[in-house]
């Protein structure tokens, strides 16, 4: 379910914790912050993938728990809940498939903070 967040829908992000980042710093941190989630998320999701691919369940788990907590830190809760699934040992889910989406929802969480950052509130 989106949330309408002034000008953009947000479905991603959590509004209320990204939108108070973005509105309490200065633009260029919170960009930087924006910056060094994507850095992460990058990093991550390939130590997911190649924990995935080398049958690495230590790897895949410690790796999923990194990124529920750098998606925790700026809102962006859906990647989080994935990630927090990848992460629990009694989930039977498939790790290939949930890898997938921990792109995908970081796909769309860094697309929702970059327009964030480009339009944070109360910036009119």
């Amino acid at each position: 379910m989106a949330l309408q967040c002034e000008r953009w829908i947000v479905s991603a992000i959590d509004p209320e914790i990204a939108g108070q980042l973005a509105s309490d710093l200065p633009r260029e941190d919170f960009v930087r912050i924006v910056r060094t989630f994507e850095d992460d998320l990058g990093r991550l999701a390939r130590i997911l993938e190649t924990s995935v691919a080398n049958g690495d369940e230590d790897g895949y788990r410690r790796a999923a728990h990194s990124l529920a907590g750098a998606a925790a830190a700026v809102g962006a809760r859906r990647l989080e809940q994935v990630a927090r699934i990848a992460m629990d040992h009694r989930n039977p889910a498939d790790p290939r498939a949930l890898a997938l989406q921990v792109r995908r929802e970081a796909s769309e969480a860094l697309a929702e903070l970059a327009a964030l950052a480009e339009h944070p509130p109360g910036a009119d």
